[in-house]
């Protein structure tokens, strides 16, 4: 008898959804297949390092599952693109945050105008919450990045850090993990001119691209300079770039599943492998051939 070959564990990084939605939740009848919650996208490397991209309203439902799964000590990174209260406003309620014994480490912009500790807890105060930041009892490290920037989570992830185009500025990230690659694309506009090619670079071959769709062609047109995208543009990018794997992602709170569903059929005749992001949704990178 012959003898069988030992394969070598097979390496991923696993991306979970939790809030794919732009500007307010809405949660409802109408949102409950594709989800009402704001940004928050889980990304795990293979070997378990923990990113979590934006802070969106879906922060909360990913704390008390992390809550679950790390009773005794949670180790993570959250990186903000900006801050935009709909990235954000979930921070406040994110459960391990309050643990003494888990460490967070916050990446957002660094500013002119105000730093991001100051930002972060400005949508603390008592006038709005009856606690504030100092009141978070986990080892909370608030550190600023730049344009350009690498940073390195664990022993073999590496986040670029890229400045694109949306009013107050945004951040794209590439996440890249020996051959895998994840790109973060949300709140990017693409001007009358064309695609903008940092956004095409950023996404260069990318194993999944996770890009801003808000806007239907008909509003883009419309409001061209609010610094969103349409799908159309998101499928261009994908091309563009060389993507496998396009998530459509920070949905109109005014879109239906109906027509966020009817929306992924137009970009899938275009290109296969585009598909709307959902909650609950989780992607292995790479995919199986």
């Amino acid at each position: 008898m012959g003898t069988s070959k030992v394969f070598p564990p097979r390496l991923t990084m696993k991306v979970r959804f939790w809030g794919v939605r732009g500007g307010v939740p809405v949660p409802g009848p109408d949102t409950v297949r594709v989800g009402g919650n704001t940004p928050c996208v889980e990304v795990r490397s293979p070997e378990g390092d923990l990113i979590i991209l934006d802070a969106g309203s879906g922060i909360r439902p990913l704390g008390l599952a992390l809550q679950h799964e790390f009773p005794e000590r949670l180790i993570c990174s959250i990186l903000i693109s900006h801050t935009h209260l709909d990235h954000i406003q979930g921070f406040p309620f994110f459960a391990p945050a309050r643990q003494r014994h888990n460490r967070i480490i916050i990446f957002g912009e660094k500013r002119f105008d105000e730093r991001l500790e100051e930002i972060l807890a400005g949508q603390m105060r008592a006038v709005y919450l009856p606690f504030a930041l100092e009141d978070m009892d986990a080892d909370i490290l608030i550190k600023e990045m730049r344009n350009g920037e690498t940073l390195v989570i664990g022993n073999n992830t590496l986040v670029d850090v890229r400045r694109l185009e949306h009013p107050g500025g945004v951040f794209g990230f590439r996440i890249t993990n020996r051959d895998m690659v994840l790109a973060y694309a949300t709140d990017v506009g693409h001007g009358p001119s064309g695609l903008d090619q940092r956004v095409v670079d950023l996404a260069r071959s990318a194993d999944l691209l996770i890009h801003d769709a808000q806007f239907s062609v008909e509003q883009k047109a419309q409001y061209w300079d609010w610094g969103h995208s349409s799908w159309e543009d998101a499928v261009q990018v994908a091309v563009a770039a060389g993507v496998k794997k396009l998530a459509l992602f920070h949905h109109d709170m005014l879109a239906s599943d109906t027509q966020l569903e009817e929306l992924e059929k137009q970009a899938q005749a275009v290109f296969p492998g585009a598909f709307v992001a959902r909650e609950g949704l989780e992607i292995v990178l790479p995919e199986r051939a």
